[in-house]
């Protein structure tokens, strides 16, 4: 997984995770634990350099909020 120098290309690289690591049938929600994701965008943003750690544990609170609503998976859409 690459990453570039800006969250959009963090959140590039995000949905292709999603899209790799999911076990959701080609087409589907593209749906990965919160753990799962939370490791991959922390370790991604902590190496692109632009992003704060506060920044990272507020996006993170927030996608935690809607994964907890859908049994502890992050889809997508919520970001």
């Amino acid at each position: 997984i690459s990453c570039g120098n800006s969250l959009q290309s963090l959140l590039s690289s995000m949905k292709q995770a999603c899209g790799i690591l999911t076990r959701d049938p080609e087409g589907g929600a593209a749906r990965i634990p919160f753990e799962t994701f939370s490791f991959l965008y922390s370790y991604l943003a902590s190496i692109d350099g632009e992003i704060s750690e506060t920044e990272t544990k507020a996006f993170l609170r927030e996608i935690k909020e809607k994964a907890d609503k859908h049994s502890g998976m992050v889809l997508i859409r919520h970001f």
